[in-house]
Order: structure tokens, then sequence, then C-alpha cells
């Protein structure tokens, strides 16, 4: 994104802006903001520390909220906190656009970044504010630090869960078993893995599992192997999650003792689901679920063919990253994308159509279900357990009303509900008009 920069869109915040962020917001034309995608570049989706050049991630994300879900690109404002970096081969090049500095760390980022949303939180009242490919304590921290008290959330847990379970639900109506029934091993546990261990307990509570029975039906299996209680100096976010369980360090015996019926990859760790792993998957399951979810392709954890081929065909695939069709037994199997753009352009416009105060855990359960009521049968009996990308605008209009609806009912809205939610969440979707001339 550096090599190729040829004029600046959106605001760069630098560790050098102490003291005069709230100017520096000033600086943009209009207070007329519905959405913000903020970055500081530190763990780019399969690529990394990109430091400033990160800033091509939150132009890209809001490029999806028009495109998906309408919200009027006039109202979408791209950050990009330069903090510095560790990215050394960065830090040599001349071309870097950045700051040429390691990374601000400790008490000093925490009071940065709290500048900055207060900073926002006056000059754009209201504003939805998503975080974006930080790293994961910081990913973690912020989340807890500020979503009850102002209205944010953060896509690499949250939107990443959300699809994930829509997945679930779809994949459930192929299996014949719904999601209470289902034992999940979650191989990555970062800020995917731990969000997704976290909505799909929260929506089996729902569905009336106790807290103990829900979590113990999901398992996380880091670099050091399965999460279990007896594993010194778990981080708070994993230790929610480890069970009473051996320590188990290979991936394929612990799908022998835990006998999964979805396997969900969100490791970053290409080739890791091997066909040992998928055969003992497919002889535990006579439908097995298998999520290669890490972006891009070259990280996901196998291929489409690879999880039909060592199944006997009979796997539920789903892939982070588009994988093309795949004939399988004589038949053309469409291979699902679990991609996050089904779900946050649709919960930032059910946000932005309802004026939610803040951004529960519900929304993204309740959009997951819409996401998962969308998938029609004759996607399913194709294979796939998402609507097609196509679709994605009547997808996003269908789940911003579900998330809208939720926000009122919860009390999470400001002003009152319009009579025809439905209607009032497709008048906020922009549509480019151009004139025509004759």
């Amino acid at each position: 994104f550096g090599h190729i920069f040829r004029r600046s869109r959106g605001l760069y915040i630098t560790a050098e802006d102490r003291g005069r962020i709230a100017n520096i917001l000033k600086n943009w034309p209009t207070r007329d903001v519905a959405v913000i995608v903020v970055t500081d570049g530190e763990r780019i989706l399969g690529l990394g520390d990109l430091g400033a050049h990160g800033m091509g991630i939150p132009i890209g994300k809001l490029s999806l909220y028009t495109a998906c879900a309408g919200i009027d690109p006039a109202r979408c404002l791209p950050i990009m906190l330069d903090l510095g970096t560790e990215n050394e081969t960065l830090l040599r090049d001349e071309l870097y656009t950045g700051l040429v500095r390691h990374r601000l760390r400790g008490q000093a980022y925490d009071e940065l970044v709290e500048e900055f949303v207060t900073g926002v939180e006056h000059l754009f009242p209201g504003v939805l504010i998503q975080f974006e490919d930080f790293a994961t304590d910081n990913a973690f921290g912020l989340l807890a630090k500020y979503r009850d008290r102002t209205c944010v959330f953060n896509d690499d847990i949250q939107g990443t869960a959300a699809v994930t379970l829509a997945g679930l639900h779809s994949a459930g109506r192929i299996t014949g078993r719904p999601l209470a029934e289902q034992r999940i091993l979650l191989f990555g546990a970062g800020e995917a893995g731990c969000g997704i261990a976290g909505l799909v307990t929260s929506a089996m509570r729902a569905l009336g599992l106790t807290e103990a029975v829900a979590r113990g039906r999901c398992w996380l299996f880091d670099s050091k192997g399965l999460v279990v209680k007896a594993r010194e100096s778990l981080k708070p976010r994993k230790r929610a999650f480890a069970g009473e369980h051996p320590p188990i360090a290979d991936l394929l015996e612990a799908v022998a003792a835990l006998r999964p019926t979805a396997l969900i990859g969100a490791s970053g760790q290409p080739k890791t689901f091997t066909e040992p792993v998928l055969r003992a998957m497919a002889a535990l399951n006579q439908r097995p679920i298998i999520f290669a979810l890490s972006n891009p392709t070259s990280q996901s954890e196998c291929t489409a063919e690879e999880a039909y081929a060592w199944t006997e065909g009979r796997a539920i695939f789903a892939s982070g990253s588009p994988f093309s069709p795949v004939e399988v037994a004589g038949s053309t199997v469409v291979p699902g994308q679990a991609n996050n753009a089904y779900i946050f352009p649709g919960v930032g416009l059910g946000v932005v159509a309802s004026g939610a105060r803040y951004v529960s855990d519900e929304l993204f359960t309740v959009a997951a279900n819409a996401l998962a009521q969308m998938t029609e049968d004759r996607y399913l009996h194709a294979g796939t357990i998402f609507p097609p990308l196509t679709r994605i605008r009547e997808v996003s209009h269908g789940i911003a009303t579900a998330v809208a609806a939720k926000a009122f009912d919860s009390g999470l809205a400001v002003g009152k509900r319009p009579d025809d939610l439905s209607a009032h969440v497709r008048s906020m979707m922009y549509e480019p008009a151009y004139p025509v001339y004759t």
C-alpha cells in the first residue's frame, strides 16, 4: 500500500500528536460521520506488522460498508494510528510513509488511544467505531475498556465469531444436529478463536444450556496444544475456556480424544488440517464440519479440495478466502466462504439506522441468526452454507433490520422506533445515481 501511495485518504494520527488529537480530527471536512474504522497496523491479517501502510485496511473495510450495506461513503472515515512499527524492513525502507520508530507501548499507548476515543466522542457523537487489525492483547483490552462506554466493536473478534456462528447454524440444518448438540474444537486461540468460543457458548446458553455445559462444548487448541486448566500462565481469555483434561500437544490426538463434530481453524497456520486429521473427523462424523478460516488462501488450514478428498466428499466446508467449486463424486460442490463481509456491514447499518448507543454481543448473535435464515435450502444442497455474495446488499439489509429491531427491543437505540423498520433501514442505504445525458 505504501509503495503505490498516491494521495492521502482518511486521517493519520501519530505518536507525536499527543495533546492535539482533537485538533487533527477537526480537520475532517464534515461532522456527519456514521462509521470510523481505525487500526494501528500491528496485526494485518496474514501480513503482520505493516505500520502506517496498514491504512489500506480501514479504507478497504469502509469501501465494503458502502458496497455491501450502502453506508454513504461521505459518512465514512478511515483512521490510521501511526504509532511506529517493529517491522525492520519498513524501518529501513526509504519509501515508508510512517513514523520511523519502534512502537509506542504501555501507558503512553493507552493514553494516546484514550485521547483519540475522547476526541471522537466529542466531535462525532454517536459514531460507530470499528477497531481493526490490532495486536491480540490490545484488541481484547481496547474492546473490554470501551464497549460499555461508547459505540465500538472489534471485527476480528466479534465479526468473525458471528459469521462462524451463522455457518454452524446452517451446517446443523445439513447434519440434523442443532448448535446445542455440537462439539467444537477451535484450532487457534487468538482474537478469532476466543471470539468464536465466546459467541458460540453465549448462543448455546440462549438455547438452554448451562454455562458449564456450553463451555464444555467448545475447546481451544493453541501453539502449545489443548488449552486445559492444568496449563500455567494462561491469559484470562483462554482460561475462560480451559477444560478439565490431560494435556494434548498433537491435533490428531485432540480430535481422537474430544470427538468434535466441528473443527474450526483460525490459526494462520497453513496445511495444519492434514489428511490424518481430516480422515479422523470423517470417521467420527457422517458429515464433518470443517471450517478453514485463516486468510489469505496461502494461510488456509486446508484447501477445499483437500477437505472433500480426505473426507470422501462428506465434509461441510467453509473457508475465509474463496475456493473454486470442486467436483465430488460426479457433482459440483460450491465451498462456502465465511467472510466477515457478510456480517460487519449489516451490523454497522443496523447500528446507524437505530442510533444504538452500544454494540452488544446480542446484536452479533441476532446478525448470525439472520444470516443463517437467509441461507436457503437450495444453497445447502449445493454444499454452500452461506448465501452467494452477489446477494450481499439484500443480506446486509436483512441483518441490519434484525440488528436494529434488537437494538430497539433491548433499549440500546435512541429515539422512537419507526413503524416500518425495514423501510427505514432501506431508506438509509446509499445508491449511487448518475445523471443520464441525452
